[in-house]
């Protein structure tokens, strides 16, 4: 007869393949949104275009924001500041509104299958690759929920569920792993301690990630408005001002380097205790202190050397895909004192 921790597992896996699903209808249903959206957009573009020009206001959040703080007019007449009016269109969105409450149900079955491997495990369940990964994905769409609740940023759930599948996927088929116990050098409170924080800064780097990215595409769509020529991406109505998603995502990953620092500081202090020593140039910790430089050149340029605009989105860009070289190249293909966790 199988053993309760089997079972476990085996829900694990089962819960895991049902958040994907689930993720990917969210994922479908802010698809929808974003065309559905940019359609009635362009529909009060054209209208508004053969109105008298004292009768016409701005239907789209794409166009540049002005000094903060500072009123734009929208579809309904309504005036909202540059800074609060992120994804803010005047229409009617019931997609959206259906891929949120999809991505709650996603997020709750995925938090489940979570917990019933650290269960099985018998400890926290972030010990491997494989783990780190769905754990990771469960707090990229935690975080995008709760950021959710301060300001309305579904134009980015696209982008959002697309990594978190893609993160499962990478789990899933990429490090498919058993449910085992650690060893001895694992064995610590440094794991709890180390890990859920470099968990929590490396979420919230995706998330920056994927608001630089639409940041790019923005600003151009933006030059080319400017320039009178015709706009590609319809779905960028929907999408705030380049500078507004900029300013926004240099908050965020002001807080994530803030905690990235301490993933730094957190792993020497456990290098120290399970090698005698705090630094000793491992691959891995290498990669770690290089994320953390690109990220600090990212603040101090924007802050004190007006790296704006393109140049700080490229350099967030960077840092991330860094992380992201961190967390899949180094652990499989460089060997070191961190490759025994196990993929």
């Amino acid at each position: 007869m199988p053993s309760i921790d089997y079972q476990l597992a085996e829900y694990s896996d089962l819960f895991m393949l049902l958040a994907a699903f689930t993720y990917t209808v969210a994922f479908l249903a802010f698809t929808w949104d974003l065309a559905k959206s940019s359609k009635t957009l362009n529909a009060i573009d054209q209208k508004a275009a053969h109105a008298a020009p004292a009768q016409r206001v701005m239907a789209t959040s794409g166009a540049p924001a002005g000094p903060e703080g500072s009123a734009r007019q929208w579809g309904g007449g309504e005036a909202v500041t540059a800074d609060d009016a992120m994804g803010y269109t005047g229409v009617r969105r019931n997609a959206a509104r259906v891929a949120v409450a999809l991505t709650v149900l996603g997020t709750l079955i995925h938090a489940a299958a979570v917990v019933m491997r650290g269960m099985a495990a018998h400890r926290v369940p972030w010990g491997n690759m494989y783990e780190f990964c769905t754990t990771g994905a469960l707090v990229v769409s935690v975080i995008f929920l709760l950021v959710l609740l301060r300001r309305d940023l579904r134009f980015l759930g696209t982008v959002v569920l697309g990594l978190v599948l893609i993160m499962m996927m990478a789990a899933t088929i990429g490090f498919p792993t058993p449910v085992g116990h650690l060893i001895p050098a694992l064995q610590s409170y440094w794991l709890i301690i180390h890990v859920s924080v470099a968990v929590i800064a490396s979420a919230l780097f995706t998330l920056t990630f994927a608001m630089s990215v639409l940041q790019l595409l923005q600003a151009d769509r933006e030059a080319k408005v400017r320039a009178g020529g015709k706009e590609r991406l319809a779905f960028l109505k929907i999408v705030p001002s380049a500078q507004s998603l900029e300013n926004f995502s240099y908050r965020i990953n002001a807080v994530a380097f803030v905690l990235w620092t301490f993933t730094l500081m957190a792993g020497a202090v456990w290098a120290e205790q399970a090698w005698g020593r705090y630094w000793g140039w491992d691959t891995k910790e290498v990669w770690t202190f290089v994320i953390w430089v690109v990220y600090a050149g990212y603040l101090h340029a924007r802050a004190t050397r007006g790296w704006t605009g393109t140049r700080a989105a490229w350099l967030s860009i960077v840092g991330y895909l860094c992380v992201v070289f961190n967390f899949t190249i180094v652990n499989v293909y460089f060997a070191g004192l961190h490759s025994y966790s196990g993929v």
